[in-house]
């Protein structure tokens, strides 16, 4: 997303989600300062511009049909609007910072390198959480039936021997995931160099 598209999405959550908000009569939320309100919506704009307006008018549904605060008065507060906003549209993976962080550690490397990178992605994107070390030998180990599967299917293709549909499938699904991790640790170096 350049920097046009993203003034014009940070414009459109402004638009679509917050102003309604407060027209309706919500209130910001009672923890949060009229200035600290102003740098949340400025900050939860900025990372749901990538939002379209229908899913926009979806979580503004969300929030007045279950409003904060204990009179049921309040918008939500921004964690909460994001979380929530992951569940309708989750954001691509390659704009999460813990996502670019865990591919530019010598995890995220060790996992490109060995083939398990895309289970360690869904991993991270799941859980939001940096993946401790058991949790790494366990996406390992889960990744072993995924590799050898591969393999075979890449020996048999080599041989000249059928390969199914579902094979052929799977082999897609993996490359594109493998890539979709290469650019995440593609864009974590380049950030590293800026």
């Amino acid at each position: 997303m350049d920097s046009a598209e993203q003034a014009a999405g940070e414009k459109r959550v402004r638009a679509v989600l917050f102003e309604p908000l407060l027209r309706l009569g919500l209130g910001r939320p009672s923890t949060v300062t009229k200035a600290g309100f102003e740098e949340m919506v400025a900050e939860v704009s900025g990372k749901l511009a990538y939002m379209s307006g229908i899913n926009l008018d979806a979580l503004k549904e969300e929030i007045v049909a279950h409003p904060g605060g204990a009179r049921g008065d309040r918008i939500w507060a921004g964690a909460q609007i994001l979380k929530k906003a992951a569940e309708i549209d989750p954001p691509e993976e390659t704009g999460s910072p813990l996502m670019r962080a865990v591919f530019a550690s010598a995890m995220g490397r060790e996992a490109l390198r060995d083939g398990w990178a895309p289970e360690l992605r869904r991993a991270v994107k799941d859980t939001r959480r940096w993946p401790i070390a058991f949790a790494a030998s366990q996406l390992r180990e889960k990744a072993r039936d995924n590799l050898r599967r591969l393999m075979l299917i890449e020996e048999n293709m080599a041989a000249g021997r059928q390969v199914s549909d579902d094979d052929m499938a799977f082999r897609h699904r993996r490359q594109v995931a493998m890539e979709k991790c290469e650019a995440i640790a593609q864009l974590a170096q380049a950030g590293d160099r800026a």
